[in-house]
């Protein structure tokens, strides 16, 4: 077979004219365009041809362009970001959950013990990929909360183009994984507009696999494989779990890169969904924590604090925060709080464990590619403080929570065998995350004390970093990152991109910690701001005031002049333990003055403490403002709520055009939500069906007396609130063909958000609102189109 391979071969190069007596011509070096690291303008220039043209080619010099190449030598870059996990909860770094991927990256890289976030997930994320400031790139808070002010447009500028854009536009091949949400909510559609995805121009991924809220189910999550949405390909039951997916993704990427471009280096940005609610993690994960919380969050904040200091990531002479008096002493709660509080925080704990096995893998892929040597890991552990935001008693139902409605003690005694399973979103209570946050002050969106920015850092990089097993104590921020990886890739920050001039990166590389921890600090001054909770660093020193608590109603905040400025020297107190506010009035004086400088400078204001009023999508660019009706027609389908017409708290209905050209034409009609909440209309053992889903906690369901009549019809509901206000209860009417064949009281209704899976036309794609059937749950007829009323 060789032989014949081998003739035919010759005989298609005799077939060419010339080729039989072809004499080679002199070979010129193929072409790059730009010279790797030293333009501030990108795209890079092309570079003039420099061989020869002849007469003919036997007279000529080729010169071949080629594709951007990187520095020479530039690392792999593989950025890793867990999700709501406090400075106190990873083992490297003191906590209960094992983590033998970040252990094992520690013992051979650095461990950073000052590196701080904004308090937030969006803000945090856009912080990290740009450079800059969060309020400066338009993300002071998260985008479903933007407003028309430059600092909260949740808008990120393409004058702040992003690390993955400028690798890319520097020959390095880029894919991001997992949790996005950078992108304005409305954007998230069919209809984009996509610069602003991660595929997009301003973001620049190569290739992006994840979701794009700030949140999904582990087990039905809301995916995306770059602007297109994607089922999950395995069901619960046949072992699907997300982080496991999102592994398998990331790994086949870089396989596929080096397969195909093995000299290219790449950057993976892995944004984990583990650990922000809903925790879930598989069966053996969660029972490897059995027994392990039972005494409680005061003891473990005080045997974690002993282990920081055993490990050095706390200094010996530190002193452990007190519990705030709003947090409630778990001597205080019942046996069966204990019970089941204990049961949540061993499902976060299994969680974060299994999130760092999963991170593993990619690991262990990377090093049999033998790339590990020259691929700088950076494992950020925590966007964020621990999330407060499951109330003080915990929930099983994370959408809930979010809609201010708490199950309590009963509703979580009752899913305490499914907790962490897929019949359950579950997050901590309050006081679990005030633990994982030790030694520190508050939790997750508590931006003015470390609690909410303080979170581990471990950078290994073993070609370049020979003091393995340091520790740094530098104080860094999520800014600092971008420029550190420009800089140890040897890539210049661009001054223009794409003919916009760029606003300057406020982060500082870090990359001189590397090398000594006796470096001195890059950074000297940053701030934080989080929906008025706010402080200031400057030199060893900060201020810092809490204007408002997450678990508590909006109604606790007075005005920001009332606020009360604490004033902690970091020098000496590692912790914030000891308020010298009073003792020394003239230095947080001057650090408040700062703060004004600094607010103005990175657009902090205008100061805004408001919850709900920033959700109201009147305050904002929407493809459906000023619409009240609207028709769907088939197709249709992982419609963000965002990017529906609002269906809460008002009076609507939905009228259906079927054609029944089957013997029993069941299935979906149209659906919104899922199965932690929402509505779905549907046919059912032949009957139109409406059910509401509130929570789990409640369903109800009207049913057709008539059946759906073969050929051509029309099917109704009509839902129509009780009295105006949120969460009220409402009516609901089915009709076929205009008579009324069916009625519902909906005693407790969605007020703000549905399951964030979104809206679908003739199926529900995801998992299913109603216990009736299951996802896909495709109509067996036609869906010639929906028509969705605000007024009837």
């Amino acid at each position: 077979m060789k032989r014949i391979h081998l003739l035919a071969t010759t005989a298609l190069i005799l077939m060419i004219p010339g080729a039989a007596y072809s004499q080679t011509p002199p070979q010129a070096a193929p072409r790059t365009s730009g010279d790797a690291g030293a333009t501030a303008t990108l795209p890079k220039p092309e570079v003039p041809f420099t061989g020869k043209v002849g007469a003919t080619w036997q007279q000529s010099t080729p010169d071949y362009p080629r594709p951007l190449a990187a520095p020479d030598g530039a690392p792999n870059v593989l950025l890793i970001l867990t999700d709501d996990t406090g400075f106190g909860h990873a083992a490297t770094f003191g906590g209960a959950a094992a983590t033998p991927t970040l252990d094992r990256l520690a013992a051979n890289g650095l461990r950073y013990n000052r590196f701080h976030t904004t308090a937030l997930c969006s803000p945090s994320r856009a912080a990290l990929l740009t450079g800059r400031n969060h309020h400066s790139v338009g993300t002071g808070v998260i985008m479903e909360m933007g407003t028309g002010y430059p600092g909260y447009t949740g808008i990120v500028p393409n004058s702040a183009e992003a690390l993955p854009q400028i690798l890319r536009m520097n020959g390095y091949a880029t894919g991001c994984f997992g949790k996005w949400h950078n992108t304005p909510a409305a954007e998230v559609s069919a209809a984009g507009p996509f610069d602003r995805w991660p595929t997009g121009s301003t973001w620049g991924c190569d290739t992006f696999y994840g979701f794009m809220a700030g949140e999904t189910d582990q087990y039905y999550p809301v995916l995306y494989r770059n602007t297109s949405p994607v089922a999950a390909m395995r069901t619960p039951e046949q072992g699907y779990q997300l982080s496991n997916d999102l592994a398998d993704q990331t790994i086949g990427w870089i396989n596929s890169v080096k397969a195909t471009s093995p000299k290219k280096p790449w950057f993976v940005y892995l944004a984990t969904p583990g650990v922000h609610e809903p925790h879930q993690a598989p069966q053996s994960y969660r029972d490897k924590y059995e027994g392990r919380f039972d005494e409680g969050w005061d003891k473990y904040r005080e045997e974690t604090f002993a282990r920081q200091k055993q490990l050095g990531v706390v200094p010996a002479d530190s002193e452990l925060t007190p519990r705030p008096k709003e947090i409630p002493a778990w001597g205080d709660q019942s046996a069966d709080a204990k019970k089941v509080f204990a049961r949540l925080m061993e499902n976060y704990t299994g969680y974060l464990e299994y999130t760092d096995a999963e991170v593993g893998r990619v690991i262990d892929a990377v090093a049999a590619n033998g790339e590990l040597d020259n691929t700088l890991v950076i494992y950020i552990v925590g966007d964020n403080g621990a999330s407060a935001e499951g109330g003080l008693e915990g929930t099983v139902n994370g959408i809930a929570s979010l809609n201010g409605i708490q199950l309590g003690l009963p509703g979580l005694l009752a899913k305490y065998d499914q907790i962490g399973g897929p019949e359950t979103e579950p997050n901590t209570p309050v006081g679990w995350a005030w633990a994982a946050d030790t030694p520190f002050q508050w939790t997750k969106q508590v931006a003015s004390h470390f609690g909410g920015t303080r979170n581990p850092m471990v950078i290994s990089w073993p070609k370049h970093i020979a003091d393995r097993g340091g520790l740094r104590s530098q104080f860094l921020h999520l800014i600092d990152v971008a420029p550190t990886v420009l800089d140890v890739a040897g890539i210049a920050q661009p001054e223009v991109v794409n003919g916009i001039p760029q606003k300057p990166i406020e982060g500082v590389s870090f990359a001189s910690t590397f090398a000594s921890a006796a470096t001195p600090e890059v950074r000297t001054t940053q701030y934080f701001e989080m929906m008025g909770n706010r402080a200031i660093y400057k030199d060893g020193w900060i201020a810092a005031t809490r204007h408002g608590i997450p678990w508590l109603t909006a109604g606790q905040m007075s005005g920001f002049d009332e606020d009360v400025w604490e004033l902690y020297d970091l020098s000496k107190d590692f912790t914030e333990a000891n308020d010298l506010a009073t003792n020394n009035p003239a230095k947080l004086k001057e650090l408040q003055a700062v703060f004004d400088v600094e607010a103005r400078k990175y657009n902090v204001l205008p100061l805004d403490d408001r919850m709900a009023g920033r959700f109201d999508l009147t305050n904002r660019p929407n493809a459906l403002a000023g619409l009240t009706t609207f028709t769907y027609g088939p197709g249709v389908g992982y419609i963000q709520e965002s990017a529906a017409l609002n269906t809460h708290n008002v009076a609507f209905s939905v009228t259906a055009q079927l054609d029944n050209d089957v013997d029993k034409a069941d299935g979906v009609i149209i659906a919104e939500g899922g199965k932690t909440s929402g509505w779905s209309f549907y046919v059912k053992d032949g009957l139109p069906t409406f059910y509401y889903n509130f929570f789990e906690v409640a369903g109800y369901r009207a049913q057709s007396t008539t059946p759906l009549p073969k050929g051509k019809s029309t099917v109704r509901f009509e839902f129509t609130p009780a009295e105006k206000g949120y969460g009220k209860p409402a009516d609901v009417k089915l009709f076929v063909n205009g008579q009324q064949t069916g009625t519902v009281r909906v005693e407790k209704t969605v007020p703000v958000g549905y399951s964030g899976e979104g809206l679908d036309i003739g199926s529900d794609n995801i998992s299913a609102v109603s216990p009736d059937y299951t996802s896909p749950f495709a109509f067996a007829g036609k869906v010639v189109g929906v028509r969705l009323d605000l007024s009837q």
